[in-house]
């Protein structure tokens, strides 16, 4: 169906859309009742007396305790258990008949657009600000949970009428959630529902969540591609010794990372697998030649384009071992895979796949699965750091409240130029897992921050 002749959306999309704006708790209820019937999944279900059984309802009990140990009671606006929770407001237009003052007008407008962001002097729109708290109340209400339903892997903020910001956290921590799929993305505007890919994403957080997680997709590309390079290893190993081996293959996969993700010519790699499975004895020759240029940058003759240099010496060594058509055919089938599928925190099962278990040790090359990984980076890292900012935020509020936004950019730019000033120790140092990890889950950081400022 197209992005324009879903009779039901479009009915949908102008019923909320010329709203100006009302009471949330009036029109909430409404509003995801018949984004359910837009999405093609059933409405929630009727709450029960008994809050245990109350899985899929509007206004779920949950009790929350705070650090001194006081117990309070809340309500989840809308909750699924095992998919997410959501929590719902309703802004109004500024300038409009029922424009409602907010606290601080570090706020500003509090339109959705996308060219809503920090004001001339500092801080967050209304709209950002108003929506990072109801994020933030959704998080507390997750973490009420009974232990047994465990973390929800999404959460969603809603400004009725408006837009849908999502977020979410797969690893069942609940301490990772990030704007999904991308800080560029992550919000969905009523208008948007047109499109069925996102009426497709809305409606597997609702049936099928855990379908969303890109580390399930990269696993199921990496074993394919695992099972192709440990074909090509065993060809190998019977003449060469494991560890060239593995740093001819390692050169390999850089390559076809580096053709994806655009610092390569687009199928320029490729190109070359073909041409050798049709002719191995080229495979050297061209191969050699490419990164040779690669190592100190150039015109690379084996794909006819000029390259950049890749520094860090991984391609001063460009010895390229001779391989039989068939296992050309097999590299050949692994580089045709998109590479920017492949999540490089696994990247070391490819490598200790295509090695003897023996030699594993000895080469530093054993891999941890990233959800252990994830676990350690997160309690010695991410949550401090979190905790500070936190403190840095209420910070820069206070002194922007007091008229100081000078001070307050002074206060979130300390944190940042802390973040950007880390640095991170990985004493095994093995497949590189422990560095991405923190890498990305400091970037995540620093996006969240960012976008709570402003």
């Amino acid at each position: 169906m197209s992005k324009q002749n879903n009779p039901l959306t479009e009915s949908f999309i102008a019923r909320w859309g010329d709203r100006e704006g009302g009471a949330e708790r009036a029109n909430y209820a409404m509003f995801l009742s018949e984004l359910c019937d837009v999405l093609e999944v059933p409405r929630p279900d009727p709450a029960s007396a008994t809050t245990e059984d109350n899985d899929y309802v509007f206004e779920r009990a949950v009790r929350k305790t705070a650090i001194d140990g006081a117990n309070s009671s809340g309500r989840i606006d809308l909750y699924k258990r095992d998919c997410f929770v959501l929590e719902a407001k309703q802004t109004r237009q500024k300038g409009g008949k029922k424009e409602v003052a907010l606290e601080l007008d570090l706020f500003g407008d509090m339109s959705p657009g996308p060219a809503r962001g920090r004001k001339a002097g500092g801080g967050a729109s209304g709209f950002d600000v108003l929506m990072f708290n109801a994020h933030r109340q959704a998080t507390d209400y997750a973490r009420a949970l009974p232990v047994e339903h465990g973390w929800p892997p999404f959460i969603l903020v809603c400004d009725v009428g408006n837009v849908i910001e999502v977020y979410a956290d797969f690893s069942g921590q609940g301490k990772t959630y990030a704007q999904f799929p991308a800080r560029r993305g992550f919000r969905i505007t009523l208008d948007q529902l047109r499109d069925p890919a996102i009426r497709d994403r809305l409606r597997r957080i609702w049936t099928d969540p855990q379908s969303l997680d890109p580390a399930r997709h990269a696993a199921r590309v990496t074993r394919d591609i695992a099972a192709r390079l440990a074909a090509v290893s065993r060809a190998l190993e019977a003449e060469h010794e494991r560890e060239e081996v593995a740093l001819f293959l390692m050169r390999c996969l850089f390559t076809m990372f580096a053709e994806d993700c655009g610092l390569l010519p687009p199928d320029a790699f490729k190109t070359i697998l073909r041409r050798c499975e049709a002719d191995p004895d080229l495979l050297g020759p061209t191969i050699g030649q490419l990164w040779e240029v690669m190592d100190k940058g150039g015109i690379a003759l084996a794909i006819h384009a000029r390259v950049p240099r890749f520094n860090g010496e991984f391609f001063r060594d460009q010895t390229v071992l001779p391989l039989s058509r068939e296992a050309i055919g097999e590299l050949r089938r692994a580089a045709e895979h998109d590479w920017r599928e492949v999540d490089p925190s696994i990247f070391g099962t490819l490598l200790e796949q295509a090695l003897d278990p023996d030699e594993r040790r000895a080469l530093g090359a054993h891999y941890t699965p990233r959800a252990y990984v994830e676990r350690l980076v997160v309690a010695t890292m991410i949550e401090p750091l979190r905790a500070e900012w936190a403190g840095a935020l209420a910070t820069a509020e206070r002194q922007h409240a007091d008229g100081r936004e000078k001070a307050a950019l002074a206060t979130v730019s300390a944190f940042a130029e802390k973040l950007c000033g880390l640095r991170v120790l990985d004493p095994a140092c093995g497949t590189g897992n422990f560095l991405y990890v923190a890498l990305e889950l400091l970037k995540r950081l620093e996006g969240g921050a960012m976008a709570e400022f402003g």
